[in-house]
């Protein structure tokens, strides 16, 4: 990627992202979905963003996506920062209320970044990250989750073989991410393991404690 010498899109004074990042069947998803009812966020997911451009008629990105997914690997870099960049610029024009006057918004990203260029293009060149909440679980309790939403979830990728896939990316490719975050002073880890409620409170403190 060439070196950019623009400034982001979005301006990180006004504009907050947080990044929720986790294995795959961390509970991201869930929190995700508490956490916008308490502080009016816009909840941005990658991999729904992904699954929405694969099946859009006419993408020119739809085969090469479903592709990566199905192989359980990441989608380029370019293509999923230009359809987040997309969606907030959209969410930016159309929502009100706290958080959401005088060109402000905020934002939780779910499943991005999933490797260091993406989280480096993206702070320089989409927004810079406020906070990255990682939700922290061992793979025997994410596999037993996900096995459990693949009966109802209809997802291509809820399957064994594609979940040890995943769970492989994930440590070596999401890790570093993670670790880049952690020396800039970014990173809130919460244990996923205990119940919805438990997990959700700490991730409550945690964003209180960055908007005050």
């Amino acid at each position: 990627m060439a070196e950019s010498t623009s400034s982001p899109v979005f301006d990180a004074q006004k504009v907050t992202v947080v990044y929720v990042l986790g294995g795959p069947g961390a509970g991201k998803g869930t929190q995700c979905s508490k956490l916008v009812d308490a502080f009016g966020f816009c909840h941005l997911s990658a991999g729904d963003l992904l699954r929405e451009e694969q099946n859009r008629e006419g993408s020119e990105y739809g085969e090469m996506i479903r592709t990566y997914i199905r192989e359980g690997t990441i989608v380029p870099s370019h293509v999923t920062m230009k359809l987040l960049e997309n969606a907030m610029t959209g969410e930016m024009k159309k929502k009100t209320g706290d958080g959401w006057v005088d060109g402000k918004g905020r934002f939780l990203i779910d499943g991005f970044p999933r490797k260091l260029d993406q989280a480096i293009g993206f702070d320089e060149t989409v927004c810079l990250a406020s906070l990255v909440i990682f939700f922290n679980t061992s793979e025997d309790v994410m596999l037993q989750r996900l096995l459990e939403r693949a009966k109802t979830s209809g997802r291509e990728d809820d399957n064994v073989e594609t979940i040890r896939k995943r769970f492989r990316t994930y440590n070596e490719q999401t890790m570093p991410v993670i670790e880049h975050y952690r020396t800039l002073n970014k990173v809130a880890e919460i244990d996923s393991t205990a119940a919805v409620e438990e997990v959700y409170r700490a991730a409550c403190a945690t964003v209180t404690n960055l908007f005050s």
